[in-house]
């Protein structure tokens, strides 16, 4: 089901705020975005980072796959409620204390959580 939010039109993730209200697939309020993670010389949305509560401790990232709609009042989750509190939460990068190749290298969705920790600590 996608949800329409009000008769505003659809905007860019370059144009996406701060502040601008996240709302799950099921219509409710979860929340307000905090930074958009992208590549901006290639041309790549890769997610948001919302905050689904006032205070610390808030923080998810959401991925762009799972990001339905970006619109003037608010960005559409393919979510429901109940999911969004389950997202993960962007945080620092865990030390390597080895390397034994390709399967110590970096998912994409750790990529994404550790630039989304970098932007939130002041680092990106």
């Amino acid at each position: 089901m996608l949800l329409r939010v009000a008769a505003d039109n659809p905007i860019s993730y370059r144009s996406l705020e701060a502040g601008t209200r996240v709302i799950s697939t099921d219509g409710d309020d979860v929340g307000t975005v905090e930074h958009v993670l992208a590549d901006e010389e290639a041309d790549i949305f890769d997610g948001i980072v919302i905050d689904i509560r006032l205070g610390p401790g808030g923080l998810h990232f959401v991925d762009a796959t799972q990001v339905a709609e970006l619109r003037e009042t608010g960005v559409v989750l393919t979510l429901p409620a109940a999911d969004v509190e389950h997202l993960p939460k962007p945080q620092p990068n865990p030390a390597v204390m080895e390397h034994h190749g390709v399967e110590d290298s970096e998912s994409q969705l750790e990529h994404k959580l550790r630039r989304a920790w970098d932007i939130i600590s002041g680092r990106g």
